[in-house]
């Protein structure tokens, strides 16, 4: 791995940092607003949908311009966001933060292209290992433990800290980063030709828009429970916002633990698609099982299952998308990849915030069981389509190649 690898997994993990803070705060801070459940459940999703809307026009314009300027652009938008956010005093400024922070967010899709950029397809399936292990493994431990200390000065000083540490990831880019793009993409004639047109011609790329539609599946079952979990741990099991914090610490060490000690072994062991097929498929039980029993300990038990094998899902769809990918579309695969994710962590949220009812405690199980229904059905579809999508480019494994 070269020195731009490691520079950029820097940039990320930092960025993690900023945007994980936020996760453990987010609904209990939009309560503090007077905020239903689901008006709640629409601060997720107001920024995943600015973010499906924004990120195929950034990966776009990253193919064009350079990875650089556009992630430069995108850390900005964060740092003026969580600092609008964190100062809000009304709901409607709160609002307006989260879009602003998503319309300008392709942070992790320009991240992913450099990756690409300069990382060989042999080593690319190690590497993006070791950029999720950084980003959504250890940017997952430290995230929330920075949002527990500054839950101690309030809710909103986690935003404030937020704004920090992009600001930090945005000047390490501006001073460290390289470019790292080779060969610019043609400008297109049509000025207004950035990149929104894509999200239908994505889905017809071969071996890539398949993946694609997964992903978005994949996507809206996991923001289901993502946005499902945090009131059902709250008013079902009796816990707080500080008890929260510490079951995301959970999953992050889990993720980390996994995806530094669990990737290596398990690419030895199984194809890429034979690992994601089985992280799907224990991800699909863990969501039916969660709500059965109303235990704490119950809960954090599954939870442990689920958070080993979910912590391999985005690496093998990232890996698959990149192999799969010629050179000169990894930030448009990249950026449609986040683009379609995005728009699922939009519906996910939206769907379990209009299944809960506040005054019936037990509509809070209703997402999660819906969810494990759906990801086994997701689960299916992998399976069924699973040639479509098996890596056939030099340097792709031969168990990938007869899977």
């Amino acid at each position: 791995m070269n020195r731009s690898f490691w520079i950029t997994t820097l940039i990320a993990f930092v960025n993690s940092i900023s945007f994980t803070i936020l996760i453990p705060i987010l609904y209990p801070y939009g309560k503090q607003f007077g905020l239903t459940d689901f008006q709640t459940s629409l601060l997720f999703s107001i920024y995943a949908g600015a973010q499906f809307l924004a990120t195929p026009v950034i990966g776009k314009l990253s193919d064009r311009y350079g990875r650089k300027p556009l992630l430069l652009i995108s850390l900005a938008g964060t740092v003026i966001a969580s600092l609008m956010a964190g100062t809000a005093q009304s709901a409607m400024m709160l609002f307006l933060a989260r879009f602003f922070d998503g319309i300008t967010g392709g942070n992790v899709s320009v991240s992913q292209a450099i990756v690409s950029d300069v990382v060989s397809s042999q080593e690319r399936a190690k590497a993006f290992g070791i950029y999720s292990s950084a980003t959504f493994g250890l940017g997952f431990i430290l995230g929330p433990a920075s949002s527990l200390m500054a839950q101690q000065v309030s809710l909103g000083a986690s935003f404030l800290v937020s704004s920090g540490l992009a600001f930090v990831a945005l000047l390490v880019t501006w001073f460290f980063l390289p470019e790292t793009l080779q060969v610019k993409a043609e400008k297109a004639t049509n000025i207004f030709d950035i990149g929104l047109g894509n999200l239908i011609k994505g889905l017809t790329i071969p071996r890539v828009g398949i993946l694609l539609v997964i992903n978005f599946l994949i996507g809206t079952t996991f923001t289901i429970f993502t946005f499902a979990f945090q009131p059902y741990f709250i008013h079902v099991l009796g816990q707080n916002s500080e008890s929260l914090t510490l079951m995301f610490v959970l999953f992050g060490t889990l993720i980390l633990v996994m995806q530094v000690k669990g990737i290596p072994f398990l690419t030895q062991q199984l194809s890429l698609v034979q690992i994601l097929l089985l992280s799907l498929l224990i991800r699909s039980v863990s969501f039916l099982v969660m709500p059965i029993v109303p235990s704490l300990t119950y809960f954090v038990s599954v939870s442990i299952l689920f958070s080993l094998f979910n912590a391999l899902v985005q690496p093998m769809i990232t890996t698959l998308i990149s192999l799969n990918a010629k050179p000169d579309v990894q930030g448009t695969a990249m950026g449609l990849n986040a683009s379609y994710l995005n728009v699922s962590n939009a519906f996910g949220p939206m769907i379990a915030g209009s299944l809960i009812h506040q005054q019936n405690p037990v509509t809070y199980t209703y997402p999660l069981y819906l969810a494990g229904i759906l990801t086994f059905l997701v689960w299916l579809l992998a399976i069924a389509t699973r040639q479509h999508y098996t890596p056939q480019a030099p340097g792709s494994s031969l168990k990938d190649r007869a899977t």
